[in-house]
């Protein structure tokens, strides 16, 4: 088996343990859009500092683990602009969808939650399309 399916296999279980955690802990779910969008709209402002240092922790780890796993070339694309516009559709999805991947795919699932499954069937449909479109049609990935 290839390491980055070992190192991906890794990941994912850190994330629904890190969910599990959450949910434990604070008797909420762990989704990142939430949180972040708690802070921004000022609608988390009584958990502000939680969301912070949770904001922190998923930024900050990638940071210290990279000297001791070394980078990760993701093979997206050098193209700035494509990123920036892909960065601003998953927020805009996530807005309308009122969640995003680790509030409904990971959270939502293991809760056996309709609302979660039904939405994690279409962003992986929407994702697999934009795959299609823009790397096999337009050639800008």
């Amino acid at each position: 088996m290839e390491m980055d399916w070992i190192m991906g296999l890794i990941g994912g279980m850190l994330i629904g343990l890190g969910g599990a955690a959450y949910l434990i802990g604070n008797g909420r779910i762990m989704g990142a859009s939430g949180i972040i969008g708690g802070l921004v709209d000022g609608s988390g402002h009584a958990t502000a500092a939680e969301r912070i240092v949770f904001l922190a922790g998923v930024l900050v780890l990638p940071i210290l683990l990279t000297p001791l796993f070394g980078g990760v070339d993701t093979h997206i694309t050098d193209n700035m602009l494509v990123l920036v516009a892909a960065g601003l559709f998953v927020g805009v999805g996530t807005r309308i969808a009122n969640g995003c991947t680790s509030g409904h795919g990971v959270c939502g699932i293991s809760r056996l939650s309709l609302r979660g499954m039904v939405a994690t069937v279409f962003y992986i449909l929407a994702g697999g399309l934009s795959v299609v479109l823009f790397r096999h049609i337009l050639g800008v990935i």
